[in-house]
């Protein structure tokens, strides 16, 4: 499933904030792993990412967050919730965490260009 991206990153707060079109609001956010954090919707499926001190978390200049070309895509079985973020087609974070978090079987691809 594919759904599009709506992002921004603050150079002066260093955050990136990622969401899905249309979607509104969070039921619950997780900390998946040091400052990357995955909001949940009332479906239990992951719907925005919010990454505090994201030049330092995804080790990329600022410069970098600011581009708009940014994809992320989720799956998440039973056991593990993984987690991939590229921004001009070059992967700068990938993350797997244990889902203790309820999340259903997903596979899907947040874009900024959908």
């Amino acid at each position: 499933m594919k759904k599009r991206l709506i992002s921004s990153y603050d150079e002066v707060n260093d955050t990136f904030v990622g969401k899905i079109d249309g979607e509104i609001g969070f039921c619950v956010d997780f900390d998946i792993s040091d400052g990357v954090f995955l909001g949940i919707n009332k479906n239990n499926c992951p719907n925005s990412v919010y990454i505090c001190n994201a030049s330092s978390v995804l080790n990329v200049s600022k410069q970098t967050l600011e581009n708009s070309n940014v994809k992320i895509k989720i799956n998440c079985n039973s056991i593990c919730l993984y987690f991939t973020m590229f921004i001009e087609n070059l992967c700068i974070c990938s993350l797997r965490c244990k889902n203790i978090f309820d999340i259903p079987l997903v596979d899907f691809e947040m874009d900024s260009n959908f």
